[in-house]
């Protein structure tokens, strides 16, 4: 009873990882109808499209430690009533600024969803299979939930308005609410630990200003205020490590990076989303505004990328029984790389299939690392811990793909002027250009438009593939731990080491 209990808490939980996952990648086929509705410009539909993205990023590691140390049930079920109330704001938002602080807000909300999900895995299942099996689901709905959010927007907005986007995430919500508090079970730190606003503070500001630093380079021909904005961002970044290192009780436990495999999986998970999110923002353009067809059919074009997530990340404990978790992450990243690869031989007739195959391959790539990752990061910790830890996956995660619409988006853009001449700064500028050229001038424009978009699309498949190559060499190359149970790092809770290559995380020990 006990057993079914606890799996029935995991599909209760599967519901907020899949809407907040879903939320960071929703708006980018409705992004323009909306845009065009509102009367948003284009520093606008910035913040439209990212303050969500940026909100969850900067406040996951505050919400992991204020869930261990308040109740992790608490927390997540006032965050879901809080996404749920927001969620009609921004459906009905009546102007680009209300809509850019409703979705701000829900990423304050959705920050407090995304680590409690992943830490009340870990109190609901004691056997480490179980939990092993457990994570890879929640892995799954996560990534998939990211990877589908265009797909079900593509839908909607076939025959809906834009704000029946944010609509979906009310009834999963409620459901949450009225079923948490019977399957869910309550868990707190062993230790009230005082939460450092201060550090709070300064990871905020430093993600967002590094983040629009990076965003505003590819908007604006002037580059000082974002060259002024990377700076500022990165000194107070500085102060925060500094911070964290001095404190009692960090915000961000620094001394757990000491463990080389932790510190590996992080890395991989934050490049990771950087090459998956710049590639899916890619392929989206793509397929609307270079291969022509409506948001609908390319949600449906879109969809091998959330099933690839999805068949990786499930077949990942099978593979992890099989060979060491090094080799099946390894190689699962070296396959990303090939699908990668596909992307850069994109272009004429057969486009399209090279397209699906290539998300299809890339997602497909990724599994292991989503789901054996993201379980070795959590199964370091002790169960009051896990909060903490589930945070630090998180942040890798969101920043991650908050990063890469970032930097590839900035990376294609540069490479679009470029081969446009600076004539043109979007192939979405061009689309409306050509409308008002004479037909053979704007027929011009708009091949001349999508040749230079193609031809970023291929420079974004050379980069994500090196990317992951790179990865798939770090993976192997880092140290495995010297035995299967957690070994003490200098905290009086007690941290654990990750586990050789291989094993399965040994369950964590309880605090004394």
């Amino acid at each position: 009873m006990r057993v079914n209990r606890a799996w029935l808490g995991l599909i209760i939980l599967m519901l907020p990882t899949l809407v907040v996952a879903m939320d960071l990648t929703a708006l980018l086929l409705a992004l323009p109808r909306l845009s065009a509705d509102l009367g948003a410009t284009n520093v606008e539909q910035l913040w439209i499209s990212d303050s969500y993205g940026l909100m969850v990023a900067g406040l996951v590691i505050t919400m992991g430690t204020l869930g261990d140390r308040i109740g992790r049930r608490r927390l997540l079920m006032i965050g879901a009533a809080a996404f749920a109330v927001l969620s009609v704001v921004a459906a009905f938002a009546a102007s680009p600024l209300m809509l850019i602080v409703a979705r701000a807000l829900l990423g304050v909300a959705g920050a407090t969803l995304a680590p409690s999900t992943l830490a009340l895995i870990t109190n609901l299942f004691r056997d480490e299979r179980q939990r092993g099996r457990a994570i890879a689901i929640w892995a799954t709905c996560q990534f998939t939930g990211g990877a589908l959010g265009p797909v079900l927007a593509g839908f909607l907005l076939q025959y809906f308005w834009w704000g029946s986007v944010f609509l979906v995430a009310v009834p999963a919500m409620a459901v949450l609410l009225l079923t948490a508090p019977f399957l869910l079970p309550e868990f707190r730190g062993g230790r009230a630990r005082r939460l450092d606003l201060a550090s709070v503070a300064m990871s905020l500001v430093a993600v967002l200003l590094m983040v629009y630093g990076i965003k505003q380079l590819a908007v604006t021909g002037a580059p000082t205020v974002p060259a002024v904005s990377l700076l500022v961002g990165a000194a107070i970044g500085y102060m925060f490590i500094r911070r964290q290192l001095r404190l009692a009780t960090p915000l961000l436990d620094l001394r757990l990076l000491r463990n080389r495999p932790f510190t590996a999986v992080l890395v991989a998970l934050v490049f990771a989303g950087i090459a998956m999110a710049g590639t899916g923002l890619l392929v989206t353009q793509y397929l609307q505004s270079v291969l022509g067809f409506s948001p609908v059919v390319s949600a449906v074009l879109f969809a091998p990328m959330g099933l690839g997530t999805a068949i990786g990340t499930m077949a990942a404990p099978a593979l992890a029984r099989r060979m060491r978790q090094t080799t099946a992450i390894a190689g699962g990243l070296m396959a990303s790389a090939l699908g990668s690869l596909l992307l850069v031989v994109v272009g004429g007739t057969g486009a399209l299939p090279l397209v699906m195959i290539g998300i299809a391959v890339l997602a497909l790539g990724t599994g292991p690392l989503f789901a054996l990752g993201t379980g070795l990061v959590v199964g370091s910790v002790p169960p009051q811990r896990a909060g903490s830890a589930a945070a630090m996956s998180e942040t890798g995660n969101y920043f991650g793909g908050s990063l890469g619409f970032a930097l590839l988006g900035v990376l294609a853009a540069v490479v679009y002027r470029s081969r446009m001449g600076g004539t043109s700064d979007s192939l979405a500028g061009a689309l409306a250009a050509s409308r008002h050229l004479p037909a053979s001038q704007g027929a011009e424009l708009l091949h001349a438009a999508r040749g230079a978009f193609t031809a970023s699309l291929h420079v974004t498949g050379v980069v994500a593939a090196t990317i992951f190559v790179g990865l798939a060499a770090l993976i192997l190359a880092m140290r495995p731990a010297t035995r299967t149970t957690p070994a003490a790092l200098p905290d009086d809770a007690g941290r654990g080491c990750l586990e050789p290559a291989g094993v399965v995380p040994a369950t964590p020990r309880r605090a004394r």
